[in-house]
Formats: structure tokens, C-alpha cells, sequence
């Protein structure tokens, strides 16, 4: 889950870092953040990570340096770059006074004491924590009550599909809007990701005679980025649906069940869509990492992706593509991931009173509603959500595939859990193993001892 692909991916905070990242990290960085305390310096930075919403970012801040008198310089780093940037920023005492934050970094960066608590000036200023989407303002609390963020966005996961490929399946939206899986035949979905896939020869995957190990498109991609611990492209919207969950609560998870029969019957049932022909093997997932140029190039009719990529495949012209809900499964519901980001301030900052300023900036509808305008991805606040599926529709794209779920509250939220990096690099390299075939559901019972030791 990031806005420019999101997964939450095997980097360990705190770890060396590269010469290419530190040199990032001090371009971006070449003086202590914000100025001195007192010396009436109004000027704090603010990193991000997606260059996509850079501008409206950009709006956004010209905005409030109006408004406030505080200028805020945005510096914007690619994924990778942007972490290891704050991991060398910390430690050097050049971080940004603002950065936009990932829930799946957030308790480590606690746990270091690089996040300020913003609970008092939440209180003080009476911020109303209601006007977010359901559950988003929680996932910046940690165990003993303390906040240290405002929610910005939020995500959820559908299904792009190729609409000619689709056509020529003898699919119609109608049909791919309101299909369901089960672990033991697949159902209607993998009926359907089976018409979409194409051998060599133009034989389908439901017609006899389909040549699994000569693929020319598949039905369905695998995202070799997706294959974690949250699976939130990937496997999450079929075990989430197939009356599992992550483990016993959130946020603050301690025990996890990935040991459950519902989710080994998931992965089982997915990885059997490898081995029927319907999905890439893992290895060609892996290199490929992002299956959007697959995608674009003809080699899948469909992908289950985020909302933040929307602008990605609705704002090209090469292919036709239309957006349908993930599947109906056996608990009766749609499932999907629910992500959101928050905005946090480094505890080194010179300028905390305006560092804060700009951090409930941004989580008000004065800035939200410009992201919104920019329909780029989903701002938190409700009444900004529905301003952004209006921007969206004012560009002809119907997302009600990715907003269905918020609305019938199907949703289900992202773990949070101290020891996030060591519990992931566990349970990914168990569920890769098993998607290359070399696993089982004995295999997965001992990852998630392996996790549970950790909260022992």
C-alpha cells in the first residue's frame, strides 16, 4: 500500500543505507529544517513521496503561506528514496519539519522518538477528528492514547480492466461488477479471468485445448510488489472476504493468524490460478515488480490495483479501461484493504507551532477539497471524498469500484503492529515460497509462530 505503488515493502528502518540515498537525503536536506527557535524564520519543508499529487500539494501551500505567512518548500523523492532519506535524516538531524507518513512505518519512527505527540494541540485547538472516513483517525493513536498524525487519504483496492478484452470475452460490465469466488472452484470470478486468458494459439481458458504453459494474455496479474504481509493488491480482498482477518484487533496487533485453514485455502486457491495458466508465474511478477506495463502492453485483461492508481490507467489513452469491484466471497461480503496516510512532524524540527499549522492545514477541507479537485486519490475527510468521486466523474471515470466497499462498509483495516519490517520479511518470504510451489499450509503455521514469538 503507497501512493505510488504502496506496497509495504522488506526495507529495515535503521539499517545501512546507500550512497545514492544519503546523497538524496542531503540534497533535499542541506540545512536543519525550519531555521532556529525564535529567530522568526517562517519556513518549515515537507516531503512526499508521489509526484502525481505534488501539485495539488503545491496549491495547497501557496494557499496557507497566504494565509499563515509560513512558506512551506515541498521536496518530493521516489519510494525507495524517500525512506531511506528520513532514516539517514534523522540521524543526522536534517529530516523535514513535515513528511507524509505510512502506517506501516509509523511505530518504529514512535518507538525512536522521531514523531511529535500532537494529542494536546488536537485538544487545544479543537480539531473534530469526526469529519474523517470511519476508523482513519485511529490508525494515528498508539497503545497508551497518544496521536501522532491527521489522516489525509485513504485507499482501497479494485479490479482495471481491459474493456476490448473484455468485450471479447463475452463480459460486460454488468457481469464483471457482480462476480464471486470461493476457494474450491474460484466461482464466477475465475470463470471469468479464465474466459480473459488467451494462449498462443487464441484458445481461452475455458475452451479446450488452452496451452497453460504458452500464455499470450492472462487474466489476471500478480503484482510481485503486492506479495506481503498486507497482500492488499494481491491476496487480501480473497482471504479478507473468506471470513478472515489479519489477526486478533488492529490497530496494535499482537496475534496474528496466518496460520488460519481460511487463509491457506486463499493462497491455495490463488496460487492454483499460476498453475492453471490464468496468472504469471511468481518469477515473472518479480521482475516485473508493477504489472501496469504488462497491462498496457497487452499481457493482462486484468489487474487488482489501488485507487491511487487510477490516474495511471483511466488517464491513458492506449487502453480502453473500466473499473469493477473485487469479487463477492464466501462470507457473503466484498473485501478490500482500507489505507490511509497521515502527515507527521519530526520531533527535530525548529518550528513546531508552524510545523503543526501546516499539518492541520492539511487535514482540513481548506486543502483537502484542492486534492480532491485534482482527482488524483481520496482525500479523508468525507465531504472531500464525495467532491472527489465528482472530479473523478467530471473526467469520465467511474471509480464506484473502489468507493462501493467505504459505502457498505466492507472495508477492513490495515494491521498495525510493533516489529512490522521483521514480520513482514517472515510472512513474504512464506507466501512467495508458497506461490513458487514450495509451500504449504504446515509452512505458513510455522511463519505465524515465527510472527507471534515476536509479541511473546
Amino acid at each position: 500500500m503507497k501512493h505510488l505503488d504502496r506496497p509495504l515493502g522488506r526495507l529495515v528502518l535503521g539499517g545501512a543505507v546507500s550512497a545514492t540515498a544519503l546523497s538524496v537525503a542531503l540534497v533535499g536536506c542541506s540545512a536543519p529544517a525550519g531555521g532556529e527557535a525564535g529567530s522568526g524564520d517562517q519556513s518549515i519543508t515537507y516531503w512526499l513521496w508521489d509526484s502525481n499529487q505534488q501539485p495539488a500539494y503545491q496549491q495547497c501551500a501557496d494557499d496557507f503561506a497566504a494565509e499563515s505567512g509560513v512558506s512551506v518548500k515541498i521536496e518530493q523523492f521516489g519510494w525507495a528514496d524517500y525512506w531511506q532519506g528520513l532514516t539517514t535524516g534523522f540521524a543526522s538531524g536534517t529530516a523535514p519539519d513535515v513528511f507524509t507518513n505510512h502506517l506501516s512505518y509509523y511505530p518504529e519512527f514512535v518507538s525512536q522518538g522521531q514523531l511529535l505527540d500532537i494529542t494536546d494541540r488536537i485538544e487545544e485547538d479543537d480539531v473534530d477528528l469526526s469529519i474523517y472516513q470511519d476508523g482513519l483517525a485511529d490508525l494515528w493513536q498508539d497503545q497508551e492514547g497518544s496521536r501522532y498524525g491527521l489522516p489525509k487519504d485513504f485507499d482501497t483496492v479494485a479490479l482495471f480492466y481491459n474493456e476490448q478484452f473484455a468485450a471479447d470475452a463475452g463480459l460486460t460490465a454488468e457481469q464483471l461488477a457482480d462476480l464471486e469466488w470461493n476457494p474450491t472452484d474460484g466461482g464466477t470470478f475465475e470463470q471469468a479471468i479464465a474466459a480473459l486468458s488467451v494462449d498462443a494459439n487464441g484458445v481461452r481458458g475455458n475452451q479446450p485445448g488452452f496451452d497453460k504453459n504458452n500464455v499470450a494474455v492472462y487474466g489476471l496479474a500478480l503484482s510481485g510488489n503486492g506479495l506481503n504481509a498486507s497482500g492488499q493488491q494481491t491476496w487480501a480482498p480473497y482471504a479478507l472476504s473468506n471470513d478472515w482477518y489479519f489477526g486478533d484487533k488492529t490497530p496494535w496487533t499482537t496475534q496474528f493468524n496466518y496460520d488460519a485453514p481460511e487463509f491457506a485455502a486463499t493462497l491455495a486457491w490463488y496460487h492454483g490460478l499460476q498453475e492453471k495458466g490464468f496468472m504469471p508465474s511468481l518469477d515473472i511478477a518479480l521482475s516485473e515488480q508493477d504489472p501496469l506495463n504488462g497491462y498496457l502492453a497487452g499481457r493482462y485483461a486484468v489487474v487488482s490495483d489501488g485507487s491511487w492508481m487510477n490516474g495511471s490507467y483511466l488517464g491513458q489513452d492506449d487502453v480502453a479501461t473500466k473499473v469493477a469491484p473485487t469479487p463477492v466471497g464466501p462470507s457473503g461480503e466484498r473485501a478490500t484493504v482500507f489505507n490511509g496516510l497521515a502527515d507527521g512532524i519530526w520531533t527535530g524540527t525548529k518550528n513546531p507551532d508552524a510545523a503543526w499549522d501546516w499539518v492541520k492545514y492539511l487535514g482540513s477541507s481548506a486543502c483537502q477539497d484542492v486534492i480532491a479537485e485534482s482527482a488524483v486519490v481520496f482525500p479523508a475527510i468525507k465531504s472531500s471524498t464525495e467532491k472527489a468521486t465528482e472530479a473523478f466523474a467530471d473526467k469520465g471515470w467511474d471509480i464506484s469500484g473502489f468507493t462501493v466497499q467505504v459505502d457498505e462498509g466492507t472495508t477492513q483495516l490495515l494491521p498495525i503492529a510493533d516489529s512490522w519490517p521483521e514480520l513482514n520479511d517472515t510472512i513474504t518470504a512464506a507466501i512467495e515460497s508458497y506461490m513458487q510451489g514450495n509451500g504449504d499450509a504446515a509452512s505458513l503455521v510455522e511463519a505465524n509462530e515465527q510472527v507471534n514469538n515476536l509479541f511473546r
